[in-house]
């Protein structure tokens, strides 16, 4: 079957919608999610889990950010998806960005354990293990140029720029646009427009 086709049969497995707001990025979604595991489909299996969705959707935000030119890492590095805190993705992040490039980077996946080590990466998840000091974590980040994403309950309330969310049993997400652009990370619109929620200037609480 042509990548085509295991796009549209994707789109159609998840769920992706069917309107023209945001349809490159589901799409692309659901066409890495069904390459991925299509096989344990075929065979009837358990579906892909959240993180496995997850996965895929992390290295599919790469491709609808711009960072600014200053931060960019020279073309001969490595393009880098780091988790820090316990990794809830296991192999599943590791598959999905094999062999993957993003602006002719090769796409890598690290784990670090202190938010100073995310100096070198690009997208940064923060693992629910790291909730209590969450913080601690977005302050050290602070004007970074790293794109903050995690499933930590009102994340995106807290400076977090991107919080997936479980909505009808989908994978959803929802934006910090205030903390990408203190950051200065340019978010397409194609990728807003997937968004449940765009948040402008939050105030806690909200």
């Amino acid at each position: 079957m042509k990548y085509e086709s295991h796009k549209a049969a994707a789109t159609q497995e998840y769920g992706s919608s069917a309107d023209a707001r945001g349809i490159w990025l589901q799409c692309a979604v659901a066409a890495v999610v069904y390459l991925l595991f299509a096989g344990s489909i075929a065979l009837g299996q358990q579906r892909p889990n959240e993180y496995q969705v997850e996965a895929a959707y992390l290295y599919n935000f790469g491709r609808f950010v711009e960072w600014p030119a200053k931060s960019s890492p020279p073309q001969n590095s490595s393009f880098n998806i780091c988790v820090l805190g316990e990794d809830p993705f296991g192999h599943a992040l590791d598959a999905t960005l094999a062999g993957e490039t993003i602006g002719k980077q090769r796409v890598t996946a690290r784990r670090i354990s202190s938010p100073q080590m995310a100096v070198d990466c690009q997208i940064l998840f923060i693992s629910s293990s790291e909730a209590n000091r969450l913080n601690k974590i977005i302050e050290a980040l602070d004007k970074n140029a790293v794109l903050t994403v995690s499933d930590i309950p009102q994340f995106s309330q807290r400076q977090g720029m991107i919080q997936f969310v479980l909505e009808e049993n989908r994978i959803r997400f929802e934006v910090n646009l205030t903390a990408t652009q203190r950051a200065g990370l340019a978010l397409s619109s194609e990728l807003l427009k997937v968004a449940t929620v765009v948040r402008k200037n939050p105030q806690p609480g909200d």
